[in-house]
């Protein structure tokens, strides 16, 4: 779409007058990711056992790969942009994984704090981090015992070099809303926090030392949660976002900078990353047409057609029975003209317009401009 393809020169040549910062070196030999389905590459479908329909897939990789996406998520811009390979997921032992350059924990559902029985992930956090420590202490283990592994596991420097990523949060906030009062969720968020900051000490003190943090998009421009609670008009803001989870997203972001600059004072020998997702994907949807989409909020894949295109009876490629008749939540001829996927998570094209976005460097605390050789380079 020349719109978008527009966008990509003018971000390369800003990109260049960016003021120098003196933050991280973006030459990783590994990557080790942890989050939710913003960046699950498959963990939550290998690790519940169960097949995600098409049309997820459709685009970049022609089939499902267990990313809740049409195509490619955040994280494989990144990873590309890095020239590093599409990170495997950590439970993932068909197809001979290749883990020599990360390793990614990430599952969709999954919570910063501690999975319950009626949770869609029991991956949460706490567990992520325990799989890591597991994973970096079996590699070690393998490494001496011969040179045929070595090509499948990361050297045992790349656990200190590598860069360790994070996206996790939204679900902790957007399944609070079913349950409690906004007051309720706004009190809640210190407690997350401190658990986010256990599992961060507990790899820091595994020998990481460059920490990239993102924080949590506008939750209440997603399509699941404005069909929920917001038929009331009154509850949207200008944008028809829900008011309160956007208010509760902003606090939480707040909260999660200020421990981002703790952490940077504290971790004096390391490098600690904020990303300011929120601001990226809110100004998506506010000049979706600037952009080359046509669709800010409406669902691509689902069911019920305007103004929202979503049913949180009916996924994205599942048929029900409803009412007596059979359903099926189809996807859109074009999914490039739409911000939202499925109603909870982004397109390919969304995903793509927010890294190209992160790869500017002005979104991140501290910006990081000068330390990454391919901005002038971008593939996408």
């Amino acid at each position: 779409m020349a719109t978008k393809n527009t966008i990509l020169p003018i971000l390369t040549l800003f990109s260049m007058f960016l003021p120098l910062a003196i933050s991280i070196d973006f030459n990783y030999p590994a990557v080790f990711n942890f989050g939710d389905s913003n960046s699950d590459t498959g963990e939550l479908t290998v690790g519940l056992g169960f097949f995600l329909d098409p049309p997820n897939g459709q685009n970049y990789f022609k089939t499902s790969t267990g990313r809740f996406c049409d195509g490619r998520l955040i994280i494989d811009f990144l990873m590309d942009e890095m020239d590093l390979p599409f990170l495997n997921a950590y439970l993932d032992s068909i197809g001979l994984p290749n883990f020599r350059k990360g390793c990614n924990f990430a599952a969709a559902g999954s919570t910063i704090r501690p999975s319950t029985p009626t949770s869609v992930s029991p991956f949460s956090f706490g567990v992520q981090v325990a799989q890591f420590l597991r994973f970096k202490s079996r590699v070690l283990e393998l490494l001496p015992k011969g040179k045929k592994l070595v090509k499948y596991l990361p050297e045992e420097d790349y656990f200190e070099k590598g860069l360790y990523m994070f996206d996790i949060g939204q679900n902790d906030l957007a399944g609070a809303f079913y349950s409690k009062s906004l007051d309720q969720i706004l009190a809640s968020i210190p407690a997350i926090l401190v658990e986010f900051e256990t599992g961060i000490q507990k790899l820091y003190d595994q020998g990481a030392r460059n920490f990239w943090i993102h924080n949590t998009g506008p939750l209440g421009c997603l399509p699941q949660n404005v069909a929920k609670f917001g038929t009331d008009p009154s509850q949207l803001d200008e944008l028809g976002c829900v008011s309160q989870h956007n208010q509760a997203s902003k606090l939480f972001n707040l909260q999660l900078h200020a421990l981002c600059r703790k952490l940077q004072g504290q971790f004096s020998d390391a490098n600690v990353t904020y990303v300011d997702i929120f601001t990226i994907k809110y100004n998506l949807i506010a000049n979706y047409s600037r952009y080359g989409f046509e669709q800010p909020i409406m669902a691509c894949c689902g069911f019920g057609g305007p103004p929202l295109n979503y049913d949180s009876r009916v996924s994205c490629g599942q048929t029900k029975i409803l009412n007596g008749t059979s359903v099926t939540a189809k996807g859109c001829p074009d999914s490039t003209e739409y911000v939202s996927w499925d109603g909870i998570h982004y397109t390919e094209a969304a995903n793509q317009y927010v890294s190209s976005q992160i790869l500017t460097g002005k979104y991140s605390d501290p910006p990081f401009s000068d330390k990454m050789p391919f901005l002038l380079n971008l593939k996408f």
